[in-house]
């Protein structure tokens, strides 16, 4: 069997650094595109894959919502990573010499109040790490990149500036997916699912009071456009509890009932949110 986990991007991303989270003694391999990380599990090419699900500033990675959906694994556990932007650059660089910095757009948005702070340009690429592999194999006078600890390392760059995030609780969440559910252990538990509910007056409403009327406490509610059906969206939904709990077993019955699917992601062990 695979001892290998499954994430999007290069040596030093940080869904590389979810994935080395992951228990077991496992291989993270990277991937160009979370298609593959998805193709890489369901084939048994990795055992499991870690893909980001959300970030506290930036909000949702829908493609990884797109491909749950679409796809037959299963999410098995969630990891939230606190991610601490740096600026980075070649040896020897001074940071008043910057002039422009690549990164993913997402980070470099992230890192907005302290790019115009410094007066610099952001250019986006296809992700922070590839960045910084960029960086050191075509290095450029002015030029500098925004990515993790771990890349500087991976790539022989130096950090000019640590902790360039605008905000303290930058985490990203990922989520943990895999081809069979795993056995139930001790602690609080989540699950994810998705459903739909008919075009009727208060059919949302009707679907979510499922819950209310069984004392599940929700800790994420989002809709996202159906990419089979055009003006016609589905509710991807978060809640506390296994799906063997009593409670959340009786409010996912009458959920059943009342949309017009539903599909269970997965429960699995609820994450604590570690650093600051």
């Amino acid at each position: 069997m695979s001892k290998k986990v499954a994430y999007q991007g290069t040596a030093g991303a940080f869904s590389e650094e979810a994935a080395l989270t992951v228990t077991g003694g496992a291989e993270p391999v990277g991937y160009p595109t979370f298609h593959e990380v998805f193709e890489a599990v369901t084939s048994g090419a990795a055992a499991c894959g870690v893909v980001p699900v959300e970030n506290a500033v930036a909000g949702s990675i829908n493609q990884t919502y797109d491909l749950l959906l679409e796809s037959d694994l299963h999410v098995v556990g969630e990891i939230y990573l606190r991610v601490r932007h740096n600026l980075l650059a070649p040896p020897g660089t001074r940071l008043e010499e910057v002039r422009k910095v690549i990164s993913h757009p997402q980070a470099l948005s992230q890192c907005d109040g302290f790019l115009a702070r410094q007066k610099l340009e952001a250019v986006p690429v296809y992700d922070t790490a590839g960045a910084a592999k960029q960086l050191a194999e075509r290095p450029e006078p002015g030029l500098a990149a925004i990515a993790s600890r771990r890349a500087a390392e991976v790539y022989g760059l130096e950090v000019l500036a640590e902790g360039i995030e605008d905000f303290n609780f930058n985490y990203t969440r990922f989520f943990v997916i895999a081809r069979e559910e795993r056995p139930r252990a001790e602690g609080p538990y989540k699950t994810s699912v998705v459903f739909g509910v008919r075009h009727k007056p208060g059919g949302l409403l009707s679907a979510l009071e499922a819950f209310a009327r069984s004392r599940v406490n929700l800790t994420k509610l989002e809709s996202r456009p159906r990419r089979d059906r055009a003006w016609s969206y589905v509710f991807y939904l978060d809640f506390e509890g296994h799906v063997e709990d009593p409670e959340p077993a009786e409010a996912l019955v009458t959920l059943l009932r009342r949309a017009a699917f539903v599909k269970v992601l997965g429960s699995y062990p609820a994450a604590p949110m570690n650093g600051g």
